[in-house]
């Protein structure tokens, strides 16, 4: 009897000292999440770059970040200025040769701005689909952007030639490499580029799509130093092709939703909404005005319990 007094105490301490251990392990809200694969926007890097660029971080430590919430990450580099197509083929690639190395069966991908398009193209038609398990696109222009039909509209072609040759030395000097083409980028997120990518790039079946956006509420400038001078062109443009004038500085509110659309980050009363390069906390541009940290753990959440 007292041997087997002596044997219950001794599967009571195990099972705790097993249920704290799990309780330790299970803590940190990703754990068991799919890497989490992060996909820059136009004029973007990543964590591979060459450039001087490099010296920050485009995502503005959310990578390091989702990591230490027990989440893998990969955040490769695509051309800065190129096509949607031309990009989706870089990031399919570079995508396959990390699951490759590292015994990966599924990834989630998170696409910000552009990023979201040419996600969207390497899994709908290159083959990407049976590797993705979610797409979410944060602030990604998918029925385009007034500001992309303003500058296309607005230079005439013979100069066209001339500014895409000159952004595309400028580009090669501040990220190091690629063959940049700032005409087919421009072409890309054009209204009707964007319906053109469209039809041709249906959903995948097999993958989940969520979308998550931002707009800004007043174009001050000390919140919005960059976006806040194109905000005005921005909702004159949305007004005028139809899309409304709630946008991001870039991107109309209407034309970043796309699949499930799951809302945006959340702010105090003084803040004057969430612009384009905040909504990704580029160069650590949204921390000072909202959650950037629990926004990205909410997208990354919402991915892992759709997985």
């Amino acid at each position: 009897m007292r041997k087997l007094g002596l044997a219950v105490l001794l599967l009571f301490l195990c099972s705790g000292t097993l249920f704290a251990s799990g309780g330790g392990s299970s803590s940190k809200p990703l754990a068991g999440s799919y890497p989490i694969v992060l996909s820059h926007g136009l004029f973007g890097w990543g964590k591979d770059s060459s450039g001087i660029i490099s010296i920050v971080n485009y995502w503005g430590g959310m990578d390091t970040y989702l990591q230490s919430q027990g989440a893998t990450t990969y955040a490769p580099t695509k051309t800065a200025a190129q096509s949607n197509e031309t990009r989706g083929v870089q990031l399919k690639d570079k995508v396959l040769v990390y699951m490759a190395a590292n015994g990966f069966s599924k990834v989630h991908i998170i696409g910000h701005s552009q990023g979201g398009l040419d996600s969207r193209w390497a899994i709908s038609n290159l083959g990407l689909s049976s590797k993705v398990s979610t797409l979410t696109t944060l602030n990604t222009p998918h029925r385009g952007s007034p500001i992309a039909d303003i500058v296309s509209t607005v230079l005439p072609d013979w100069i066209k030639p001339f500014v895409s040759a000159v952004l595309g030395v400028v580009v090669q000097l501040v990220y190091g490499s690629g063959n940049q083409d700032a005409l087919g980028a421009l072409g890309s997120l054009t209204t009707s580029g964007t319906a053109a990518f469209n039809t041709r790039t249906p959903d995948a079946s097999s993958v989940k799509y969520f979308s998550y956006g931002s707009y800004i509420t007043l174009p001050d400038l000390i919140q919005h130093p960059l976006m806040g001078i194109i905000q005005p062109a921005c909702v004159a443009g949305g007004l005028f092709n139809g899309q409304g004038g709630t946008c991001d500085g870039l991107v109309p509110y209407t034309s970043l939703k796309w699949g499930t659309f799951k809302g945006g980050p959340d702010y105090g009363l003084l803040v004057t909404g969430v612009d384009h390069l905040q909504a990704s906390n580029t160069l650590n541009s949204g921390k000072p005005w909202y959650d950037v940290e629990g926004y990205f753990l909410k997208m990354a959440s919402n991915a892992k319990s759709n997985q």
